[in-house]
């Protein structure tokens, strides 16, 4: 969910769209939605500006945090689309984990970034019966604020973040168009798509220094 700290350009790049798969969807409180963005977010924001946790622990935090907040599985099928039918057991499996690896450390590649980073809510409407958008604004110490609007809908029960929507675009999207891009690249062997996934991590891990 609220990996809203990156920069619009690393949100639209990096990190993987929040889904839903839509015939989990319940009538959402758009009050209630409204205050599920703001306590993960500053939930977040003070993970984020905690000075007594080194890198390890910081992202640990912030990993619980997200996990709460985001149907990783739902949100990888989606992302996966079609091609999850063609993905071997072991294969889904692994394009799951890696997944959620790549969500947290989109995040916690950036810590130092993001120090007195800030947010606050904006307007909030109902969009459909099953989603509400609530909108915010991100604040970064010398860096113009930009505005985020996160979808938000009822999964089993609880609410949870289905899309991130920056600069009109939606992650989500963004996200499933580059992962089937890199699979048809390769002859539609979700295998590549691993492959790519894995080296991004190890990009991400290194700029994280852990």
């Amino acid at each position: 969910m609220l990996p809203f700290l990156l920069s619009r350009r690393s949100l639209l790049g990096g990190l993987a769209g929040l889904a839903i798969q839509p015939a989990q969807a319940q009538q959402v409180d758009i009050a209630r939605a409204t205050a599920f963005v703001n306590k993960a977010g500053q939930d977040l924001v003070n993970a984020i500006n905690e000075p007594r946790l080194n890198t390890a622990q910081r992202r640990d935090k912030v990993a619980g945090i997200l996990r709460t907040a985001i149907d990783i599985e739902g949100t990888g099928r989606f992302i996966l689309g079609r091609y999850v039918r063609q993905a071997s057991p072991a294969e889904l499996q692994e394009y799951l984990k890696l997944f959620d690896e790549i969500i947290i450390r989109n995040l916690s590649a950036r810590f130092g970034e993001y120090r007195g980073v800030k947010f606050s809510l904006g307007r909030s409407q109902q969009r459909t019966e099953e989603d509400a958008l609530v909108s915010t604004q991100v604040e970064r110490p010398n860096t113009p604020p930009f505005t985020l609007d996160w979808r938000v809908a009822e999964i089993n029960g609880q609410p949870r973040v289905v899309d991130v929507i920056a600069e009109g675009t939606s992650l989500r999207l963004t996200t499933r168009s580059e992962y089937s891009a890199v699979i048809q690249r390769n002859g539609g062997r979700v295998a590549a798509l691993l492959d790519a996934m894995r080296g991004q991590i190890t990009q991400l891990a290194a700029r994280e220094g852990g």
